[in-house]
């Protein structure tokens, strides 16, 4: 009998230890749910960020998250020297971030789209044409091109192209100039910081031309691109028309460009966020959260969804 009370226990132990095994091999639990979470970065994460964050805050009050946005190499700097848990990039990460432990995770998509002022003097040529790579070539990076007569091909338009870029290190301009075939050193025109700014500058300026992310280009509530700014067709296949597949009057079209793959890649990217080595504690278990309960919001908040694949794939990193 006795023996058998000595199986019993040691049985019990055995099940008990196996239990606290398979709990703590879980990314999320109980002891993930307390403490603070630091993040930083790009823009473009930015809005999204801020409502995942109030989401798990409503779920576990004894967490808080502190999310500030300053451009998407800020992020990857402040996450590689230990100044906040979570890098927000906006960008592909470079091999020389990841020899140094930035360890990234994407977790939805959205694109940068070229804007410029509702009272250009040739807007109606650009909504009927769009505008293609080759020009932008020359706007952005040669320079060759310096009126907008010269993008329409009317050489009596003589207004000058102001040509607005981003003053921070982001994701928006990488991406930007990564379609252009080259990198944001690269990129000509006024440093504006941030990409309110951006926008701003080019309300403020019937000659000015700019690239912002979705979520900036765009009006929240009606859905159509900000007042003062229009977003102008990118004409991929070059074929001298804005055909109607690019063109991107409303939020929804513009979703709907990404989603299906019919807007380049880049400008459209994925947007990651950024841990000095793999994710842990609760760090890992809101990323985990994101990647799974967050994603009902992706949608509402303007972003595309990864295929369920990719986030598949994602989910696998924390493991």
């Amino acid at each position: 009998m006795k023996k058998s009370k000595r199986f019993l226990i040691v049985f019990v132990f055995m099940a008990a230890a196996l239990l606290l095994s398979a709990c703590g091999s879980q990314v999320s639990g109980a002891g993930n749910t307390e403490g603070t979470i630091t993040i930083s970065g790009a823009f473009a994460l930015y809005p999204i960020m801020v409502r995942w964050g109030e989401e798990y805050q409503a779920i576990y009050p004894n967490v808080r998250i502190d999310i500030s946005a300053g451009g998407a190499g800020k992020g990857m700097a402040d996450a590689l020297s230990g100044a906040v848990d979570i890098g927000m990039v906006s960008r592909e990460i470079h091999p020389e971030e990841i020899d140094l432990g930035a360890y990234g995770i994407a977790v939805t998509k959205d694109a940068v789209f070229l804007t410029i002022n509702e009272n250009n003097p040739v807007l109606d040529d650009l909504r009927q044409k769009g505008i293609t790579r080759e020009i932008l070539v020359g706007i952005f990076i040669s320079g060759e091109i310096t009126t907008w007569g010269q993008v329409v091909g009317r050489p009596e338009v003589t207004d000058p192209i102001h040509v607005f870029t981003r003053s921070d290190a982001c994701g928006a301009a990488d991406t930007w100039a990564a379609y252009l075939v080259g990198k944001q050193e690269d990129l000509l025109g006024i440093g504006v910081y941030g990409d309110p700014g951006v926008l701003d500058a080019v309300i403020k300026d019937p000659s000015g031309i700019g690239y912002n992310n979705l979520n900036y280009a765009y009006d929240f509530e009606s859905g159509l691109p900000v007042t003062g700014a229009r977003v102008v067709s990118l004409d991929a296949n070059a074929n001298g028309l804005a055909d109607p597949d690019e063109i991107y009057d409303t939020k929804a079209l513009a979703i709907s460009a990404v989603s299906t793959g019919k807007y380049p890649a880049p400008p459209a990217r994925e947007l990651y966020v950024v841990t000095n080595g793999q994710p842990t504690g609760l760090t890992a278990a809101f990323i985990e959260w994101i990647l799974n309960d967050g994603q009902q919001y992706i949608n509402e908040t303007g972003y595309i969804a990864l295929p369920a694949d990719r986030l598949a794939e994602e989910v696998q990193k924390l493991k």
